[in-house]
């Protein structure tokens, strides 16, 4: 089959193609650099197929940061929205349509920072730009899929593990590293994440197959195991703040925050998401035979 790839040269995306590859599929990279089969920007320009498509994987995306200005905020937007507006016109011009749409969006979408075990039909109330443009981003895919009667799967991913991962894993093994993180409050806190392979794995299931997913390792490890594991294999040890110290520092980043109108590294927000769970149901995964690897059982994947 033919199979397009949108991102395919970003963190995520090269593992679909290494995926996809396996079954002597044709994969076709799109993308802004000169090493993909097509060159586009997709934020700015409608792509042109000249060749059959029976497969897409939407994976390019705008993700791992923190807006501070309103052009950052709406890059977001213009990335992850108007990308996908322009894929699907783009797409729309084909005589045959591809027959399976896969689309990469987040966790995030829930707009929720505490929650246990939260479903795929739970309430999109994402308000921050990240959020809300693939909010958006998946509305029109399902729009569009409901047009042209083709197969579509939403993928959400939580926090993604791999070599060199980008967003906050990266940052805990950097603060691990440079004696810069502790836990807080003994890092009870468990939060879902998941192996890039097996999102890349179960992606191939979804040919003849459609519907939402969360997709997490089933078992949500928590911040005290995550950071021993890595502060293991760096020879760091790891230290622990207790609550009511963490409490009194929260207060002086509120305060401070207050009098400089600036975001400071800690705060209550913070600290309130540090100590309570952030965890994604995946029995929809399961009917279709979701089995992920628990990530702190394959740290030779990612450390």
């Amino acid at each position: 089959m033919n199979i397009l790839i949108t991102g395919a040269n970003g963190f995520l995306g090269s593992h679909f193609c290494e995926t996809w590859k396996r079954n002597n599929n044709q994969i076709i990279r799109l993308g802004r650099s000169n090493d993909n089969d097509i060159i586009c920007d997709l934020a700015n320009n409608i792509p042109l197929f000249n060749q059959k498509i029976d497969v897409v994987i939407h994976a390019a995306g705008k993700a791992h940061i923190v807006p501070k200005t309103n052009s950052e905020k709406e890059d977001f937007f213009n990335v992850n929205l108007n990308g996908t507006s322009n894929l699907l016109k783009g797409l729309s011009k084909l005589q045959n349509k591809p027959k399976s749409f896969i689309y990469i969006s987040t966790v995030a979408v829930y707009g929720v920072d505490t929650g246990e075990l939260i479903k795929e039909n739970s309430s999109l109330l994402a308000k921050d730009p990240y959020g809300l443009s693939k909010i958006q981003a998946e509305s029109l895919i399902l729009e569009w899929g409901k047009k042209h009667n083709n197969l579509i799967s939403i993928i959400r991913p939580p926090l993604i593990i791999g070599k060199n991962a980008p967003g906050n894993l990266l940052k805990m093994i950097k603060g691990i590293e440079n004696n810069k993180y502790a836990n807080i409050a003994g890092g009870k806190a468990r939060r879902s994440m998941v192996l890039a392979e097996d999102i890349a794995d179960f992606s191939s299931t979804l040919i003849n197959d459609q519907g939402i997913f969360n997709l997490t390792d089933g078992y949500d490890p928590n911040f005290l195991e995550l950071s021993q594991l890595i502060g293991k294999k760096k020879s760091k040890k790891v230290i622990n703040i207790p609550l009511f110290i963490a409490k009194l520092i929260a207060i002086f980043g509120d305060t401070l925050s207050f009098i400089t109108r600036k975001e400071m590294p800690f705060s209550s927000n913070k600290l309130k998401k540090m100590t309570s769970n952030l965890t994604y149901d995946i029995s929809s995964a399961k009917k279709l035979g979701w089995s992920p690897r628990e990530v702190l059982k394959h740290s030779e994947i990612w450390l």
